[in-house]
């Protein structure tokens, strides 16, 4: 189904049409798990949340009567992301809370692009620090973070979903690994 019945059914599901609801769940799914499975996949074994759970909580945040309304397919794919990043973060600092720091140390932004590889993960909770501090001094870069990374988007479909030249979500995503990982990095001295 293309991006205007997409968008359609969006504006219909917020305006609390059930049947749009119904009819978009089965459109945006497969996306938002194939999403949730790659941050899911560098979590260890013991991981509990699981990816059916992590889609599900993060549509039923943004469908409903009391959401912003969505322009179009891309903008609800950008708040798909910083859904996602707001419940794995919740979901580490509930974790680590338990475990009274986990044990987990935090690695570079470059080392938890490898996420779906398998190899080391994001201390989520410290990259959402760090986001949020980035967001302060610069929200776009924050927001081509989310969109990258929690969203799996490309280059062209973040400038798409921005209002934004290629370019310069290229530029700012540079620009936001090498902050990040400095960052990351500093709490690990």
């Amino acid at each position: 189904m293309g991006q205007p019945a997409v968008t359609e059914l969006l504006v219909r599901a917020q305006s609390g049409d059930a049947q749009a609801t119904d009819e978009l769940f089965p459109i945006v799914y497969d996306e938002l798990r194939g999403l949730a499975q790659r941050f899911l996949s560098g979590e260890s074994k013991a991981q509990t949340l699981q990816a059916t759970a992590l889609v599900h909580e993060a549509y039923m945040r943004l469908v409903g009567p009391n959401q912003t309304p969505w322009e179009n397919r891309g903008h609800f794919f950008g708040a798909a992301a910083r859904a996602i990043r707001r419940i794995l973060t919740d979901h580490a600092r509930e974790r680590d809370a338990q475990k009274r720091g986990g044990g987990h140390k935090p690695v570079s932004l470059d080392e938890a692009l490898v996420v779906c590889s398998g190899e080391p993960t994001v201390n989520m909770v410290n990259l959402d620090a760090a986001l949020t501090r980035l967001a302060a001094i610069d929200e776009q870069k924050a927001r081509v973070v989310e969109l990258r990374f929690f969203g799996g988007l490309t280059v062209e479909q973040t400038g798409l979903a921005l209002g934004v030249s290629p370019s310069s979500v290229a530029r700012d995503w540079q620009f936001a690994r090498v902050w990040l990982h400095r960052e990351l990095s500093s709490e690990l001295a």
